[in-house]
């Protein structure tokens, strides 16, 4: 039986009765199979799962889709009980922040590069919740996903550099049949959209190859580029080779290869890690 908290209250005394360690999947609810994947990684992890479920408004923009991001609670308990969590905590707005925040965690550099100079403040958003989210369900481990690449390198840095004593896994991303990356925000696209939207993981497959067979940084790039910038439908946000953990140009070996698209009124993002040759 998984028991839900809503109030700081609830969450206290739910906590408190978890013995062993606890794993965090935080999350925004719309739970898709992505989540379904998080939530039996954290399994693996710790003795218990607490899973949050909470839209931040903190990490949308003035023009974003905070209003009509998809919401369905019930659907989001029934994931969670099939998958043996054991602790929801879903707060309100208010019970999150009881005051408009005067303090906030600032992102830095890495948060300000890609999405975040598509999203300006969008990250200081997310580790400002993310922060709070760790101080009130108090994990010993937390795990986010791959597809989130650069809000995954922000958390670790922000655990590590804040010492916050909750140590970071990454869970790889998970695909439909047909290739594109889940998301909360798929549910947006019709059915030409979705059509549309599958140039972004086909970008990334050629790009991919081309690392694979010693491709140059630009000609990696290029690749996904090309494929993106001709695609009908598709509106390129970014297309950037960068080093996984710090978001600057990539020295060599391990990079992560991000892209970013509107395809109708969605914006969607995807990654892929290849290696590339040193220079």
């Amino acid at each position: 039986m998984t028991t839900v908290a809503r109030t700081r209250d609830e969450l206290r005394r739910a906590r408190q009765a978890l013995t062993g360690s606890t794993a965090l999947v935080p999350t925004m609810g719309a739970l898709h199979n992505g989540h379904r994947e998080l939530i039996r990684r954290a399994k693996n992890l710790a003795d218990h799962v607490v899973v949050s479920i909470f839209v931040n408004p903190l990490q949308f923009g003035p023009n974003e889709d905070l209003a009509r991001y998809p919401r369905d609670f019930d659907a989001d308990l029934r994931m969670c009980e099939a998958e043996g969590v054991a602790l929801v905590f879903a707060p309100s707005e208010k019970t999150m922040y009881e005051r408009e925040p005067a303090i906030r965690v600032c992102a830095g550099p890495i948060g300000e590069r890609l999405e975040g100079a598509s999203r300006p403040g969008h990250f200081d958003g997310v580790l400002t919740v993310v922060a709070k989210l760790f101080n009130l369900t108090r994990p010993d481990v937390a795990v986010f996903g791959q597809k989130d690449s650069q809000q995954l390198a922000l958390v670790k840095h922000m655990a590590r550099d804040l010492d916050l004593g909750v140590r970071i896994e990454k869970a790889p991303i998970v695909r439909d049949d047909d290739g594109l990356a889940l998301s909360s925000r798929n549910k947006y696209l019709s059915a030409d959209e979705r059509q549309a939207a599958l140039a972004l993981p086909a970008a990334l497959e050629a790009a991919a190859e081309v690392a694979d067979n010693g491709g140059a940084p630009a000609e990696v790039v290029a690749a996904a580029f090309g494929i993106l910038d001709s695609a009908d439908g598709v509106e390129t946000d970014y297309v950037a080779l960068v080093d996984p953990d710090t978001f600057e140009d990539p020295s060599g070996g391990e990079a992560l290869l991000a892209v970013a698209a509107r395809v109708g009124n969605t914006r969607l993002i995807d990654n892929v890690v290849v290696n590339i040759q040193k220079g």
